[in-house]
């Protein structure tokens, strides 16, 4: 086996990746996506994953059309990352990676309640860890909570998980001659108004020194090259 060089991560996976042709969930991708952790967890890799719940509930879409305060929406769309969470556990319980759900937000008939010390026994022992819920508060992104996981249980990366190879400085699905970046600073990415995480999630990789790779989450084994430090996607540092 190859020497790994990132031994705990954090991963980000996009709720809208994992929902296509107008189905919310998309079976194929989501067995996909966890033989793609469960490679990588077999090879001794400590995993956290933290879910968007953005093919379920879009906030921003809600608000506009219904007229709702941001507090309740934000509400909503922390408990639907449960849903995904829960889908995912039993997947990849299934393949037979330990698997655990810690939430923001107390459901105890769902999960446990999050604390960073438990998370870190988890990580610890092998257990792969879905933070569900948010931050547990509204006015916060799924990309927040997921710098915010990675910072407290000390991962060494975190990885964000797109439809794209990579970060561009525009959209390459609407523009051809879209420039991909290999490498980019935490500065670079707030400066140039990057869509790649929010500014929050940004400063809180910046402030702890976490590298965040973006990488294309469809190709077979990218993950498995973005955890042991090939080169696929952009990295940020």
């Amino acid at each position: 086996m190859m020497n790994k060089h990132y031994s705990r991560v954090m991963i980000k996976l996009s709720g809208e990746a994992i929902g296509e042709q107008g189905k919310v969930i998309s079976p194929e991708l989501v067995h996909h996506i966890s033989s793609e952790i469960e490679d990588v967890s077999k090879k001794g890799v400590s995993i956290g994953l933290v879910i968007g719940a953005g093919n379920i509930f879009r906030g921003q879409e809600i608000i506009q059309s219904l007229g709702i305060e941001r507090v309740v929406a934000d509400q909503v769309g922390m408990l639907a990352t449960m849903i995904n969470a829960l889908l995912f556990k039993e997947v990849l319980l299934e393949k037979g990676i330990k698997t655990s759900i810690l939430s923001a937000l107390d459901v105890p008939q769902l999960a446990e309640v999050y604390t960073p010390q438990k998370a870190w026994e988890y990580m610890v022992g092998g257990t792969c860890v879905i933070f569900a819920g948010g931050t547990g508060n509204p006015f916060f992104t799924t990309d927040t909570a997921a710098a915010l996981r990675a910072a407290e249980v000390k991962a060494e990366i975190l990885i964000k998980a797109t439809k794209v190879d990579g970060v561009y400085d525009k959209d390459p699905n609407c523009y051809p001659e879209a420039k991909k970046f290999d490498k980019l600073s935490y500065l670079d990415v707030i400066n140039k108004g990057l869509k790649v995480m929010d500014s929050t999630a940004i400063s809180l990789c910046r402030e702890n020194n976490i590298p965040i790779m973006v990488y294309n989450m469809y190709v077979k084994g990218n993950l498995s090259a973005a955890v042991f430090n090939k080169s696929v996607g952009t990295l940020i540092m």
